[in-house]
């Protein structure tokens, strides 16, 4: 194996939880509201630091996407995906942003998503409640639900 190269983000970022990698800027978060399987997590517009698995077509609840796995590339867990192709014309928009769920993150003051509020979101959509989808759209903030 050869030698590892890191991008070393200036300010404010999130990092793996495993190794404290860092992976990317608070300011390119798109949404902090997003939703994977039965997860909370972030999309971004930008993440450094990862490597990526074979493209694959995944069918999802917003239609058919072609996606890659992202990986850290220091200890190797899996984060999450990658957008690469959206069959579905209303999300194109997707193409090229990144979604990593919360808990495989450490946020940018080194402290990581609550296991009591990641099995908390699980139940719900377990049980086929999204009264939490419900209050965050109140509160004002943005989300969208994608399954792989």
């Amino acid at each position: 194996m050869g030698r590892l190269f890191l991008v070393d983000l200036e300010g404010r970022s999130y990092s793996c939880k495993h190794c404290r990698t860092p992976l990317a800027l608070k300011d390119d978060i798109i949404s902090k509201y997003f939703c994977s399987r039965n997860r909370r997590a972030y999309l971004f517009y930008n993440v450094e630091n990862v490597t990526f698995g074979p493209r694959e077509d995944r069918m999802m609840i917003t239609g058919k996407h072609t996606v890659a796995d992202i990986y850290c590339v220091v200890c190797g867990s899996i984060l999450g995906w990658k957008y690469i192709y959206a069959y579905v014309k209303a999300h194109k928009y997707k193409e090229g942003w990144f979604v990593i769920e919360r808990c495989k993150v450490l946020n940018p003051a080194g402290t990581p998503y609550e296991a009591i509020q990641e099995a908390q979101v699980g139940q719900q959509a377990q049980n086929g409640q999204e009264t939490w989808m419900a209050q965050e759209a109140q509160a004002g903030g943005e989300f969208d639900v994608d399954n792989a």
